[in-house]
């Protein structure tokens, strides 16, 4: 992706309570927070549940599946990193096994595809998409694919 003359990507802020989602990212996985006394699901990660007031919680592996809820395609003015891919979009996932969790990611073409990897024209409210993972300065990253490319 960037190299030493590049801005690099943002990168997440991995804190305490989200820090396993990033781990089980590293190795392919989507897992989602759960708690254990409710079985509600949360995202993002916290340490109490929101439902029920509970601490105690687990981490549920998801099928990496969803649908693009919703996307936007930024415009300049962007971060240089962003601009040398432009035109790129964001995405907003609702996961097919917990549908109020929502991820937010971008569509591209394979894993290591860079962000503008696919034609705007193809994205579309509701397009079914899977998971997949890529390394962006040491952090297994969540991308989409389409399910029919």
């Amino acid at each position: 992706m960037a190299d030493a003359t590049t801005e690099p990507l943002l990168s997440p802020t991995i804190d305490k309570d989200g820090a396993p989602f990033w781990e089980y990212a590293a190795q392919g996985e989507l897992r989602i927070q759960a708690c254990t006394a409710c079985g509600e699901l949360r995202f993002p990660p916290r340490p109490c549940c929101p439902h029920c007031q509970s601490f105690d919680g687990e981490w549920r592996r998801m099928s990496g599946r969803g649908r693009i809820w919703s996307y936007v395609r930024p415009h300049p003015p962007l971060l240089p990193a962003y601009a040398e891919q432009a035109p790129y979009n964001a995405i907003i996932v609702e996961l097919a096994d917990a549908p109020r969790i929502r991820l937010v990611g971008n569509l591209v073409a394979a894993p290591d595809a860079p962000l503008d990897s696919v034609d705007p024209e193809r994205l579309r409210i509701g397009a079914k998409v899977q998971v997949a993972f890529t390394d962006v300065g040491g952090i297994a990253m969540p991308r989409w694919l389409l399910e029919r490319p």
